[in-house]
């Protein structure tokens, strides 16, 4: 096979490099104190991101895969956020009904610039119960609702496996929070700086257990 030849960057390519990235603020992080829970720690950081005045704080970007192993991508509204998982929902019609349809399994992931933070949820996805998905399409506005109809409205929870967030810093010494669900038990591995090597094994010395 041919090389490819080393072209020099583009003009595009110069000028994204030149634009600045993290030049938010990020606020104090209390890793003696974490929640056994992702659920808690996440309304935590969503509700300080509000308060913080973060644009549209419950925008996430949902991840999916078709029939045919090719992902997809789109922004939505989070629904709400408890022990079942994160709810999100849309039309039955849409490509995202039938992706999840075919493949019950999602990621999403939020963004919040102005506090330099992240959230990645992954996990399976359930449909909800009929009365819930219909309560949900009732409480929008009549012209959000478009004359869908009940049964053409769709309430889903990504019930996760894993929950990781992420507070990124000036210096590149970003801190990575890590929930993963073993066993019907979430697990929290101790916060590290993204920079340090990645552990072998989630039974390391210092690792927290819960």
């Amino acid at each position: 096979m041919a090389a490819h030849p080393i072209l020099p960057p583009s003009e595009l390519a110069t000028w994204l490099r030149a634009q600045p990235t993290l030049t938010g603020t990020a606020p104090p992080l209390h890793l003696d104190d974490l929640p056994d829970d992702p659920v808690l720690l996440f309304r935590e950081w969503l509700r300080e991101a509000a308060a913080a005045g973060v644009p549209e704080p419950h925008a996430a970007t949902l991840a999916t895969v078709d029939a045919d192993g090719i992902p997809d991508a789109r922004t939505l509204i989070l629904k709400d956020v408890d022990a079942r998982g994160w709810a999100f929902a849309g039309a039955r019609s849409s490509r995202k009904a039938a992706q999840l349809g075919a493949r019950p399994a999602a990621a999403l992931n939020l963004w919040w610039q102005p506090q330099r933070r992240a959230v990645r949820v992954r996990g399976t996805v359930e449909e909800a119960s009929a009365t819930e998905s219909d309560a949900d399409l009732a409480a929008r506005s009549e012209s959000a609702r478009g004359g869908l109809q009940p049964g053409d409205w769709v309430l889903w929870r990504v019930v996760p496996t894993r929950v990781e967030f992420w507070q990124g810093a000036s210096d590149r010494n970003h801190t990575r929070i890590v929930y993963r669900r073993v066993d019907g038990r979430w697990q929290l591995a101790a916060p590290a700086p993204v920079s340090a090597p990645a552990p072998s094994s989630a039974a390391v010395p210092g690792s927290l257990v819960r």
